[in-house]
């Protein structure tokens, strides 16, 4: 059997021409390195050296093998550089920009399967609303980012992963009780979530443009910063909401069962990206959380689609 011992003392040898100084390279006893290289030929069943005055010269068959060691003798220090950027994931620090409601898509999920997968690495999640996010990315303080679309998107390198239908929440069943036009949403009593990002905020921008176009602008009754704030006022009948049909999904049991939801129409949807600026290398840590909370948010996506 080859090893990679043998093809380093054949690499040397051909390189010296000399049993001495290539074992002079290597560390080695002259005879400890002759032996690999004997071994070598022995296992191609090909002399590999003809003996010329007190030099080596190499056969047809050396010249043969050289680019096959030296490809394989790459392909291991290949190996332990990949090693060592994994190494690196484990030991460093993770900085990850976040929109508002990835407590909800992502939260302590995406936190156990990053220590789970990398258990020494210090994790950052940043980030309250994609608008800010994106400001934290442009500016270099952050390498990657899942956030909400639309976003001006010049020199970003944007991956999409799942859309999410918005839906109008109500605890009054009749005002669910069929699809909610853009009219009927101008005219409603309306408590909406964002309350400090207002029209800068995704979610609130569609809506905004939906109800202008019904001649209309959109102003909310009531504005919290959370939408779990923003459903429990819904809860009591104060006023209606609209979010993620996701985001129901996600809280399951604990959203009151007092709440219906209709859909929108026209449809809006929040759309998700993973984003980062165009042509950067990530580092081996933001490319394993951009792995991770990926397949996360994709199977959130298949399990809404699913119900």
């Amino acid at each position: 059997m080859i090893s990679l011992h043998q093809l380093r003392c054949f690499l040397a040898t051909l390189e010296h021409g000399s049993f001495t100084a290539a074992a002079a390279e290597l560390g080695l006893a002259q005879p400890s390195l002759s032996e690999q290289v004997r071994l070598l030929e022995q296992g191609l069943k090909a002399p590999l050296f003809d003996r010329v005055g007190r030099g080596l010269l190499p056969t047809e068959a050396a010249r043969a093998l050289r680019p096959h060691a030296e490809r394989a003798l790459t392909a291991v220090a290949e190996a332990g550089q990949a090693v060592a950027a994994v190494r690196e994931v484990l030991e460093g620090t993770i900085r990850f920009g976040v929109f508002g409601t990835a407590r909800l898509y992502l939260g302590s999920a995406l936190v156990a399967d990053v220590l789970r997968a990398h258990p020494r690495v210090r994790l950052e999640l940043i980030g309250q609303n994609s608008t800010e996010v994106l400001q934290d990315l442009r500016q270099g303080r952050l390498e990657a980012a899942v956030i909400a679309l639309p976003i001006a998107d010049e020199g970003l390198q944007v991956q999409p992963l799942i859309r999410d239908e918005v839906v109008y929440v109500s605890a009054d069943p009749q005002r669910v009780r069929k699809p909610v036009t853009a009219a009927e949403l101008a005219t409603a009593s309306l408590v909406l979530s964002e309350a400090s990002w207002g029209n800068e905020d995704s979610t609130r921008r569609q809506l905004a443009r939906a109800v202008q176009s019904a001649g209309s602008t959109l102003r909310p009754r009531i504005e919290v910063e959370d939408i779990e704030t923003a459903l429990e006022v819904a809860a009591l009948g104060l006023a209606d909401t609209v979010t993620a049909r996701g985001l129901l999904h996600l809280l399951g049991d604990r959203l009151s069962p007092q709440l219906r939801w209709a859909p929108l129409r026209p449809r809006i949807f929040d759309e998700f990206a993973i984003v980062h600026r165009q042509g950067a290398t990530l580092s081996p840590a933001s490319q394993a959380i951009v792995t991770i909370a990926a397949a996360r948010m994709q199977a959130v996506g298949a399990a809404v689609a699913g119900r």
